[in-house]
């Protein structure tokens, strides 16, 4: 198994950062309960603590070699990782010398080569270079420095992903065929697994079942046709979603925070573990949404309220019952850039203010009110609390939606689908934009714009994403709505 010993809070580009023994030491005890061999990637740092480590633990190690574009920080890596060799000669198996450098596009081939074979000749242990597959195809003429043949084969992460289903076939499918391109080379997969969280890429979809699946999967087939296998990775990696989304963070087969295994051979698996939470935190949502709606009868005076306003009601309650224990209990895991954590908390919040809000309204028989009543403060007195405060919030929900979408399309390997945050809000608003009938008025020019940013985002995350991919179609389903209901908005008077 891949092991980098960062918890939470954590990260190899943190300045100073100190690792105690103690921490490696209680991981690599509990990856022994489930490997033979870890994975490491640099030899410097805490990295070059874990073979003094894992040979107390009788734990091997392949021992990477971490190489960039700066030649100086190269020959300290190189020197550290022979040192290492030359004091662990029995825990040491073998040098992996870089690590996807090819992909990073940070060394050419050549300069990998040299590499290999001076480390070859200087610490007389097997050496090898690991990459995504195709880099090895693209640089055949590293085998003959190589002692064996590493590469990575991760199904979600291919350019055109594999669904769970398939992954298992895709990694036999791909290690033939690079087997067939070496001939008499050892092939090791260096890298194999799946991620636990994150968004769907076409069919590929992160998820606690899927990768206890598929890593069953590979277990069984790597022992029938005796392949030599390393699972990436050990544990979670919290800092590596400020490089690759949530998903990017959740490979491991331990959890970073409780340090326990996400699942055990044989044994169930569920995608929601803590389904009580979330339903309860759903429950409550739906309570605070009908004591909204049951105040805003009260206010309004009325003692008959139509059936169309119960249903609106109840369609509101529900969609917030159902979507907010999601919300609540996934936001610690998505995102790491502080941007992304704001506009997370903030969404949160209008999962749960944006429907009580609208269910008050709809029980005074208000109209939405259009982004315009929140522009003037010298009108706020004469249009009412409850229209500036309608409509403040449906800017804030466009303009979230239109932040999210925006990545989407322009940067949308790394993005997620917000669906359990937004779902609430942008149903709550559409209800009440559809449920008093047409405007009276034409929508302003800053509704008319929002809602074609809104619907040109959902047409091409649609077709960008694939129809596959179940979560875009269902975020472009709700960026639609939202469009529609910019254009239902009440305009203010003049």
């Amino acid at each position: 198994m891949s092991y980098a010993p960062f918890h939470a809070g954590q990260a190899p580009f943190t300045p100073n950062l100190r690792i105690p023994d103690r921490q490696i030491e209680e991981d690599l005890r509990r990856l022994s309960a489930l490997t033979h061999c870890v994975r490491t990637y640099s030899a410097r740092g805490p990295h070059g603590r874990i073979p003094r480590l894992a040979e107390k633990l009788g734990l091997e190690v392949l021992q990477g070699v971490w190489l960039n574009r700066n030649r100086a920080e190269n020959r300290r890596e190189i020197e550290a990782a022979l040192r290492l060799a030359r004091r662990h000669p029995d825990t040491i198996k073998a040098l992996i010398v870089g690590n996807e450098t090819l992909l990073r596009g940070e060394l050419p081939p050549e300069r990998v080569k040299v590499y290999l074979e001076e480390i070859g000749r200087r610490s007389r242990l097997p050496v090898t270079y690991a990459d995504v597959w195709e880099f090895w195809l693209k640089a055949p003429e590293l085998a003959s420095a190589a002692d064996f043949v590493t590469i990575h084969i991760l199904p979600y992460w291919e350019d055109d992903p594999v669904s769970q289903a398939e992954a298992v076939a895709h990694v036999r499918e791909v290690r033939q065929r690079v087997a067939e391109a070496f001939p008499g080379k050892e092939i090791v997969i260096g890298e194999v697994g799946w991620p636990s969280q994150g968004r769907m890429r076409e069919g590929a979809l992160p998820s606690p079942v899927n990768q206890a699946r598929f890593l069953s999967g590979m277990a069984q087939v790597a022992a029938a046709e005796n392949w030599k296998a390393n699972i990436v990775e050990a544990f979670d990696q919290p800092w590596k979603r400020l490089l690759e989304g949530t998903a990017g963070g959740n490979w491991g087969v331990y959890d970073d925070a409780s340090r326990e295994a996400k699942f055990r051979l044989g044994e169930p698996v569920s995608n929601h573990p803590d389904w009580r939470l979330k339903a309860g935190l759903g429950i409550a949502a739906a309570f605070l949404v009908w004591l909204a709606y049951w105040r805003g009868q009260r206010d309004s005076g009325k003692r008959e309220i139509s059936w169309r306003s119960d249903a609106g009601f109840a369609a509101i309650a529900l969609a917030a019952g159902l979507v907010f224990g999601l919300a609540a209990v996934d936001l610690p895991i998505e995102g790491e850039m502080p941007a992304d954590r704001l506009r997370g908390a903030l969404m949160l919040v209008l999962a749960l203010v944006v429907p009580m809000a609208a269910a008050y309204a709809l029980a005074r028989g208000d109209r939405l009110s259009g982004f315009s009543e929140a522009l003037d403060p010298t009108q706020w007195h004469a249009r009412g609390t409850v229209a500036v405060v309608l409509a403040l919030l449906l800017a804030a929900t466009v303009v979230a939606a239109i932040h999210v979408a925006l990545g989407l399309v322009f940067d949308p390997r790394y993005k997620d689908f917000p669906l359990a945050p937004l779902t609430g809000p942008v149903l709550a608003l559409a209800v009440l934009a559809f449920a008093g009938g047409k405007p009276s008025s034409p929508p302003g020019a800053a509704e008319k714009t929002a809602a074609a940013v809104l619907a040109g985002s959902a047409l091409f995350i649609g077709l960008n994403e694939g129809i596959a991919n179940w979560q875009a179609l269902l975020f472009s389903a709700l960026l639609l709505i939202l469009a529609l209901t910019c254009l239902r908005a009440k305009a203010a008077p003049g």
